[in-house]
């Protein structure tokens, strides 16, 4: 189906539309969801399997809260119920939801955590069994200490198995931050809906020769909402269902999958393209991709 003046919907955009109809996932497969608080009570949530990670509230109930309305949207896109207005990507996989903000966000409704709170909750939402972790928050008031600290959680997750997704930011900005430069992170841009780059995504090198677009103009519960924050969950929920089918990949395998393709010279990476990397593990045998490592989805390094 395609959105009204025939531009392609947001799954369509990242050909993710027949991967979906393959899987709607699996509840041994679970997602991260390192946002706000989510409206677990929504009737469109209601089916999900929904869990909470660490000491924050997992639960909220107004969807006007900056907080709440963005941790729904984001769920919403990855475990909303099949057939709602939302995209429902892994309805089938386990969210795992640890908030990293409450209500205060900066000047431009961006949702902000401090790097020592985000550095906890990666830990957690490894510890708690994720094998993606979805990141759309940004990180404020950046120091060296803290910087190590972002650093060494992402290293744990690398050796334990676990995709992390991270979105670049919306400030229009060419450079990189501790997590998006991280080796073992798919840092994120949005595209509009007719497949070009916003102008309000966070681009650079590392962004460029190892990340991902998504689609950044997405509606969700009848709210309509973009940014890089948004694409981050179309790309997690792809390698979210890409685990479900191959469950005897790696995370490094899946990683490869889905960023295969030429060498990038370019600042600004390609949209996601889920069914190549759908065909490229259906078509090779693990050994031909990278090597698996001890844990379910690899423990080595990516």
């Amino acid at each position: 189906m395609r959105a009204a003046g025939g531009t392609p919907s947001p799954a369509e955009l990242v050909r993710l539309t027949a991967l979906a109809a393959r899987t709607v996932g699996r509840p041994d497969v679970r997602v991260g969801l390192i946002d706000g608080p989510v409206a677990t009570g929504h009737p469109d949530l209601a089916s999900a399997t929904i869990l909470g990670v660490g000491d924050r509230p997992a639960s909220c109930d107004w969807l006007g809260t900056t907080a709440c309305g963005h941790g729904t949207f984001v769920a919403g896109i990855l475990v909303g119920r099949r057939g709602s207005d939302a995209p429902s990507l892994c309805p089938g996989c386990t969210l795992l939801v640890r908030p990293i903000f409450g209500e205060e966000h900066d000047a431009d409704g961006v949702p902000v955590s401090g790097p020592a709170e985000v550095s906890r909750a990666v830990v957690e939402c490894v510890e708690a069994g994720a094998a993606v972790i979805n990141l759309s928050a940004a990180v404020g008031h950046p120091t060296v200490r803290v910087e190590t600290e972002i650093r060494a959680a992402l290293d744990y997750a690398a050796e334990r198995g676990t995709v992390v997704v991270a979105a670049t930011g919306n400030q229009s900005t060419l450079g990189s931050s501790e997590i998006t430069r991280h080796p073992a992170v798919l840092p994120v841009v949005a595209y509009d809906r007719r497949g070009r780059l916003l102008a309000t995504s966070n681009i650079g090198m590392r962004v460029g020769r190892s990340g991902l677009g998504g689609p950044g103009e997405v509606t969700v519960f009848g709210t309509s909402r973009g940014g890089t924050s948004v694409a981050t969950a179309f790309v997690a929920g792809a390698a979210a269902l890409l685990m479900s089918l191959f469950a005897d990949r790696s995370a490094s395998e899946v990683r490869h999958a889905l960023l295969c393709g030429p060498p990038r010279r370019s600042v600004v990476p390609p949209l996601l393209d889920a069914e190549a990397a759908y065909r490229i593990l259906a078509g090779r045998r693990p050994s031909q991709l990278v090597s698996t490592g001890s844990r379910r989805w690899g423990a080595a390094r990516l």
